[in-house]
């Protein structure tokens, strides 16, 4: 609503007989309304993205299994291949062996890959001035 005084988003009419105290209870209310709106906006936009990565986490979950009985089938079938050549135990112990390599592998890399994360060091630096800046001994 725009009327001789300029703008007024708060559709609330403002004459030049208001008081101080007035035209700051109305600004008031409206920033109010205005940050409740935004929060409610936010909300929504908060609720619609968890919902499609909800979603899109289960997908892929559903793909991780589908992969798990991928290499499930797989390795059976390079059991029973290799059982033809060597016989089924040891074919069974060539796999496992296979798998065992694969996942000291994958450990090991995991591993090193977890030792290079350096944490939140910006965020612990912060926190940790925190009690100091409440008793008013902000450091720099």
């Amino acid at each position: 609503m725009v009327d001789a005084q300029g703008p007024n988003p708060g559709g609330g009419n403002l004459s030049p007989e208001d008081s101080l105290g007035t035209i700051v209870g109305k600004l008031t209310g409206d920033l109010s309304q205005l940050v409740r709106q935004e929060i409610a906006l936010a909300k929504a936009e908060v609720t619609q993205d968890a919902k499609h990565a909800g979603k899109g986490a289960g997908m892929l979950a559903g793909a991780g299994v589908a992969g798990h009985f991928v290499l499930l089938f797989l390795s059976i079938a390079g059991w029973w291949a290799l059982g033809y050549l060597i016989g089924n135990a040891w074919s069974a112990l060539v796999i496992a062996l296979v798998w065992a390599i694969v996942g000291a592998v994958l450990y090991t890399s995991g591993r090193k890959e977890l030792k290079r994360a350096p944490g939140l060091p910006r965020t612990t630096d912060s926190v940790s001035k925190i009690p100091a800046a409440l008793k008013g001994q902000e450091t720099s």
